[in-house]
């Protein structure tokens, strides 16, 4: 990657790259930027680029939900998912929750191997196409 990745908070001049990655990225949900800054969202930046959004919300005090992940495909297959993840989402440590798509087997086979569990499945949850949401549970 030559420059190491930063993770921070999302801004609201985030957005356009926030839009951006959103619509090259089938899998994502398709939130409005602002409607993400009252949760804790994420970005990584690479080289100056924003390159991946995280964002996740609190429903309890020990535990939290994820509800949207994605990489730019020209940023993909080199980690920054997974550095989202263990840098944001899993500290503290406490139980989180996720959905996603039945048919995204990269996501699904990236979160087995962070220590996320399939326990259950929302028929009907995605729209466009209309597809099951796997849910997926981490730690608690």
């Amino acid at each position: 990657m030559g420059t190491a990745p930063l993770i921070r908070r999302m801004r609201e001049e985030d957005g356009p790259a926030v839009v951006r990655i959103q619509r090259v990225s089938p899998e994502a949900a398709r939130w409005t930027p602002a409607g993400y800054m009252v949760f804790e969202a994420f970005v990584v930046e690479v080289a100056g680029e924003i390159a991946g959004f995280l964002v996740m919300r609190a429903t309890a005090p020990d535990e939290a939900e994820i509800l949207n992940l994605a990489v730019a495909p020209a940023w993909q297959r080199r980690g920054l998912a997974r550095m989202l993840l263990e840098r944001v989402a899993f500290s503290p440590p406490r139980a989180l929750f996720l959905e996603v798509r039945e048919s995204n087997s990269t996501a699904r086979a990236l979160y087995a191997a962070m220590g996320f569990a399939e326990c259950g499945r929302r028929p009907g949850y995605y729209r466009e196409p209309d597809e099951a949401a796997i849910v997926m549970r981490r730690g608690g």
